[in-house]
């Protein structure tokens, strides 16, 4: 903050939440990569896109923002949660190759970092600042050109997806010969009958009445 209020920058409210949101999303990203443990990591991611949606409700994109609470976070990121909580993951056999792959991540790192860097300096950023604020903000604007100008791309997005849901879903009740399921249509229509036979036999004299029987000869 010291150096903002330095370089001239005007330090608002607006100014030290930016400030505040985006240390907290870096640190929460670093800690996604570093920590031990695969629950907390997912944790961590998540508080980084809670940070990341604040930073957007700024740059006044609230359709954006609640999107990636609702998709992500609901429910993408619960499902990974349960996921690792569920499985037995061997930390250190995952960790095993992290110096030997390091120095490939560190150049992607740069790499992204220096088109962060391009597209950061060359960009006209006074122009967006000044541009108008829509009247019915950001999501009402998405909704009248999803359904107007992109309505046909929308429906193909969306027919896309739906072979997508079909697909998986054949691909989760293909049958396998060494998989077993049950057939609950069977198990209701089952009688009593191919489940219980009562069989008629005599009864036999246990071992304490045979040895009296063959102690007292009289009786026969």
């Amino acid at each position: 903050m010291r150096l903002i209020v330095e370089a001239g920058l005007p330090l608002d409210t607006q100014s030290v939440l930016f400030i505040v949101f985006a240390v907290c999303t870096l640190l929460a990203g670093l800690r996604v990569i570093t920590a031990r443990n695969p629950v907390h990591a997912v944790l961590f991611l998540v508080l980084a896109f809670f940070s990341s949606a604040c930073l957007w409700m700024q740059l006044r994109a609230e359709f954006l923002a609640i999107v990636l609470i609702l998709v992500y976070v609901g429910a993408v990121m619960v499902l990974f949660l349960f996921v690792v909580m569920m499985l037995d993951i061997n930390i250190d056999r995952t960790r095993a190759g992290f110096w030997r792959h390091l120095p490939a991540a560190l150049l992607v790192a740069i790499a992204i970092a220096l088109q962060l860097w391009l597209v950061l300096s060359h960009g006209s950023w006074q122009s967006l600042a000044e541009a108008p604020v829509l009247r019915g903000g950001n999501t009402g604007a998405l909704g009248r050109l999803a359904f107007t100008d992109y309505l046909l791309p929308l429906q193909v997005a969306g027919a896309v997806l739906l072979v997508a849901i079909v697909a998986a879903i054949a691909l989760t009740l293909r049958h396998r010969k060494d998989a077993r399921h049950q057939n609950p249509a069977e198990q209701v229509a089952v009688r009593p009958s191919d489940r219980l036979r009562i069989v008629q036999m005599p009864s036999e004299p246990g071992p304490a009445a045979a040895a009296g029987a063959a102690a007292d000869p009289t009786k026969g």
